[in-house]
C-alpha cells in the first residue's frame, strides 16, 4: 500500500540509499530492436537496475505514481540498462532534460520542490567526493522527472476537458519514444514534439510577444477623429505606423503621419489577422484591437498552445476543420489546407458544441426536422397567434409517420414542445437549403447551406440555433463525391434544386473537428487572432493561470 508521502520526504528518504543493488552482470541482456528515428542502436550504460530496486522506488515515490506503468515499460523495453549514466558519471542528457524541465508549466511550488532536489542531487553526483549518493534512486528520479515534464509540456494541464465543454477525445502521447530520443542524445525535441506541427508555430510567436511585453516603449494609441482613410494625415497616424511595426505588420522606418500606401497595406495585414474587414481603414475597431497590450496576447497564445496539446494528429487524407472563433471551414489535405470558406455558428445562447465526427451523409433537398427547442421558443408562440402560419413556411406535421393538416391540431394543449415532428419541406425557402452534411452525433449538429446570405458578409458570424451553416455548400458537395463519376456538377445542381430529399452515403467516411482556437498561425507563418465568442478563453485561464506568474509557463 502507498504510503503518501509527499515528493520531498520521499526524496530525502531514497537520497542515500545502500550499496549493493546493482544486478549481476551476468544477468545482462541485448537491447530489443528499436527504431531509428526514435532511439540509438548504442547500449546507453553497463549499469543496470534489478527488479526489486524499480518496485520499491515506485512504491515510495507517491508523486508519480500515474507514470508507474511508463517507467516500467521504459526500463523493460531497454533490458533495465540505466538511461542517465555513462559509466559511472552522468550523461550529458541529463543535464539537457534539466535544462528543458527547468521552468515547469503548472503545479508550481511542489514541482518546484522536487525539481531544486534533485537538482542538487545531480550536482552532488558530479561531485567526485559524493559516493554516498545512490546512482540508483537518481536514475529513476531522473526518469519520473521526464514523464511529469512532458505530460505537462505536451499533455496538458487541465484533466478534466468536459469541464470546459471541450468533447474531442484527448491525444494519446508516446513519451517513452521522445525519452528514448533525449537519453540518445537529442538536445532540441521540437522535431520530435508529440504535438500537432501547430503547436511549435504558435511556440516560436510565443518567444516574440515575451520580447515585445519587456519592450518598455510600447505604448497604445488614441485617435480624435472618427476614421482615417488614405490620404488623411494626423500626429496619430505615426503613432499607429509604430504599433504596426512592433506587431510585424510593418517592416519600413518611416515615422510619416500621413496614411500613404505602405501604412495602408500594414493597416489591411492587420486588420485581417485579426477578423476585421480587409479595408485601408484605421477606425474604432481597428484602434481597440491595435491596443491590446502583448501581456494580453501572451495568454492568449500559451491558452491556445495548452488547447494544441490535447488535440489527435490528423495528418493523413483529408479532413474538415471548422475554427468556431474564426467562422471558418477549413478543408485539410495531408495535414496542408486545401481551401476554406466562411461559416455561421451557433449562438452565445445556442453555442456550437467543440466535439469530433465523422461526415458519412450528403443529403440534397433536405427537409428540416424542427427541434423541440425551436418549436418550443418560435413556433408554439407564431402558430397560436396565426394559425397559418405553418403554412406559409412551408411547414408540415408528422404524426404516426403521415402528414397531419396542422389546423387539426389544438396547439393551445402545447406550451413547452409536442409529441409529434414538424417539418419543413425542400424549396427555396428551407431554412437548411438546398443540401446539408451529417456526421451523426448526441448533439445534433450538422453542416448545412442557408436562405440567409448576408449574414456571411458579417464580422462576427454567431447567429444559428447551434448548426454551422456554409457560404459555399454545393462546393463541398462536389468535393466530397469528386470520386463518384455518378456526381458531376450539373447531376449536384439539379439534386439540389430538386422537390423530394435524397441521401448519398458517403464512403469513406471523412473526419470532422470542429474546434475552438483564437490564436493559429496559417501555413505562410502569419499569427492570428480573433475573440473569444464563447468565453472558453477565459475559463481556460482560470485553470492555467490562477495563482501562477506567466513567466512561469511556456
Amino acid at each position: 500500500m502507498r504510503t503518501g508521502r509527499s515528493a520531498s520526504a520521499a526524496l530525502l528518504a531514497l537520497a542515500f540509499w545502500g550499496c549493493g543493488q546493482r544486478p549481476d552482470a551476468a544477468r545482462e541482456r541485448g537491447l530489443p530492436e528499436k527504431a531509428a528515428t526514435y532511439e540509438s542502436q548504442e547500449a546507453y550504460s553497463e549499469l543496470r537496475l534489478d527488479t526489486a530496486t524499480l518496485v520499491s522506488y515506485l512504491r515510495i515515490d507517491t508523486v508519480n505514481d500515474r507514470f508507474d506503468t511508463l517507467i516500467r515499460a521504459f526500463y523493460e523495453r531497454r533490458g533495465m540498462q540505466y538511461a542517465w549514466f555513462q559509466g559511472d558519471t552522468l550523461s550529458s542528457a541529463a543535464g539537457n532534460l534539466l535544462d528543458l524541465s527547468g521552468t515547469p508549466s503548472a503545479d508550481y511550488g511542489s514541482w518546484r520542490m522536487a525539481h531544486l532536489e534533485l537538482d542538487s542531487l545531480v550536482a552532488a553526483l558530479r561531485d567526485t567526493l559524493a559516493h554516498s549518493v545512490d546512482k540508483a534512486y537518481v536514475e529513476l528520479s531522473l526518469t519520473a522527472e521526464f514523464f511529469r515534464f512532458a505530460d505537462k509540456r505536451y499533455g496538458g494541464s487541465v484533466s478534466d476537458l468536459r469541464s470546459l465543454d471541450w468533447f474531442i477525445p484527448r491525444a494519446k502521447k508516446d513519451y517513452v519514444r521522445l525519452l528514448d530520443s533525449l537519453v540518445s542524445g537529442a538536445r532540441d525535441l521540437a522535431s520530435l514534439e508529440p504535438v500537432l506541427p501547430q503547436y511549435q508555430r504558435l511556440k516560436d510567436w510565443l518567444r516574440r510577444y515575451r520580447a515585445l511585453e519587456k519592450d518598455s516603449t510600447w505604448a497604445p494609441v488614441f485617435i480624435d477623429h472618427a476614421r482615417y482613410a488614405p490620404g488623411d494625415s494626423a500626429p496619430a497616424l505615426a503613432e499607429v505606423r509604430e504599433l504596426l511595426r512592433k506587431w510585424g505588420d510593418l517592416a519600413d522606418s518611416s515615422r510619416s503621419a500621413r496614411f500613404d500606401s505602405t501604412l495602408a497595406r500594414g493597416v489591411r495585414r492587420f486588420r485581417e489577422r485579426h477578423g476585421l474587414r480587409p479595408v485601408d481603414l484605421v477606425d474604432d475597431a481597428f484602434i481597440d484591437v491595435l491596443n491590446v497590450p502583448p501581456s494580453d496576447r501572451v495568454r492568449q497564445v500559451l491558452v491556445n498552445m495548452e488547447r494544441l496539446r490535447w488535440m489527435p494528429d490528423r495528418n493523413t487524407g483529408r479532413v474538415l476543420f471548422v475554427n468556431i472563433p474564426a467562422y471558418k471551414l477549413y478543408v485539410y489535405e495531408e495535414g496542408s489546407v486545401a481551401w476554406s470558406m466562411d461559416v455561421v455558428v451557433g449562438q452565445e445562447a445556442t453555442r456550437t458544441v467543440i466535439f469530433s465526427d465523422s461526415l458519412s451523409q450528403v443529403v440534397f433537398a433536405p427537409y428540416w426536422n424542427i427541434p423541440q427547442s425551436i418549436i418550443r421558443n418560435e413556433i408554439l408562440p407564431a402558430v397560436k397567434r396565426s394559425p397559418g402560419y405553418l403554412d406559409r413556411k412551408n411547414m408540415e406535421v408528422v404524426k404516426g409517420g403521415q402528414v397531419v393538416p396542422s389546423r387539426s391540431i389544438n396547439w393551445s394543449r402545447y406550451t413547452s414542445g409536442v409529441p409529434f415532428t414538424i417539418r419543413q419541406r425542400p424549396g427555396p425557402g428551407n431554412a437548411l437549403g438546398q443540401v446539408k452534411f451529417l456526421f451523426p452525433n448526441a448533439y445534433s449538429i450538422y453542416f448545412h447551406d442557408t436562405p440567409a446570405k448576408a449574414k456571411f458578409q458579417q464580422e462576427q458570424r454567431a447567429f444559428s440555433h447551434g448548426c454551422i451553416r456554409l457560404s459555399e455548400p454545393l462546393k463541398l458537395a462536389g468535393y466530397l463525391l469528386q470520386g463518384d463519376t455518378a456526381w458531376t456538377e450539373a447531376t449536384i445542381k439539379a439534386a439540389a434544386q430538386g422537390s423530394k430529399e435524397r441521401t448519398v452515403p458517403l464512403r469513406p467516411a471523412v473526419p470532422v473537428v470542429i474546434g475552438y482556437f483564437t490564436a493559429w498561425v496559417d501555413d505562410a507563418g502569419v499569427i492570428h487572432f480573433r475573440d473569444d465568442v464563447y468565453g472558453h478563453d477565459a475559463r481556460l485561464e482560470q485553470e492555467l493561470f490562477a495563482g501562477t506568474e506567466l513567466s512561469e509557463l511556456r
